[in-house]
């Protein structure tokens, strides 16, 4: 393979001073802006031991009855011991910040700076602004005891596969992942079953990571029945492997 070796300049070795001068000051900019984001997430968000993540659309208005169901199921989860987390913004964030906040345990908003669309809803005790998406994803995933998927878009997908690798890989433990609205997540789960699983490109056992229910009171008992009587503190060894994310 030695001739087809490719020389690819480094940085330090680019010899127009002043363009090397401002690529390193843009790209040393925009290292230390996604180190202070990933610290004071660390620093806000590490000590909340028992919470649901939950994802969905933005879009979601208040009336819609996904909206209604979350803004239920977020106050039932916060009400037996669950901070609940969001993305911050309207839709179903903002239905999961609203009955999280008016239950007994946190409200956590980690929101997103977008041209469009995401405005910081009022209903958060916890709350951070995000430049990066894969920074405020991986918070999102990292203190999550559970995940709950409503209905969404791209963005909706882009997190459910994200939850769904890191579990499939190892990197997260396997804990409750629950689709929420049968009718809507169908054509998705039988996309898994007749044309990934068929292709051979996942296993069985990834697509029953899922589990796909309209009902709050099972979605609580998924995740209430998974950790017992409470919600074990993580051990050392998922600490650490946390830390890999």
């Amino acid at each position: 393979m030695e001739e087809n070796k490719k020389k690819v300049q480094l940085l330090h070795n680019v010899k127009d001073v002043r363009y090397a001068t401002v690529l390193k000051a843009r790209e040393s900019w925009s290292m230390f802006s996604i180190m202070s984001e990933f610290v004071e997430s660390t620093e806000k968000l590490s000590e909340i031991q028992a919470s649901v993540t939950i994802f969905g659309s933005a879009r979601f208005k208040p009336g819609n009855p996904y909206y209604e169901q979350c803004v239920q199921l977020a106050r039932k989860l916060s009400d037996i011991g669950f901070a609940v987390f969001s993305g911050g913004g309207p839709g179903i964030m903002q239905a999961a910040n609203k009955g999280a906040f008016e239950g007994l345990s946190p409200s956590v908003g980690l929101n997103i700076e977008l041209p469009h669309e995401q405005v910081a809803n009022p209903w958060q005790n916890v709350s951070m602004n995000f430049r990066h998406f894969f920074s405020r994803k991986i918070a999102l995933m990292k203190y999550a005891s559970a995940f709950v998927i409503f209905p969404g878009g791209f963005g909706t997908l882009d997190e459910l596969c994200e939850v769904t690798t890191l579990m499939q890989t190892a990197k997260i433990r396997k804990r409750p992942l629950i689709l929420f609205g049968s009718k809507f997540w169908k054509g998705f789960i039988d996309w898994g079953r007749e044309v990934l699983l068929q292709e051979g490109t996942i296993s069985a056992a990834d697509i029953d990571l899922m589990t796909v229910t309209d009902d709050i009171d099972v979605t609580v008992d998924q995740i209430v029945s998974f950790y017992g009587d409470r919600v074990k503190d993580l051990s050392f060894e998922e600490r650490l492997k946390l830390m890999y994310l």
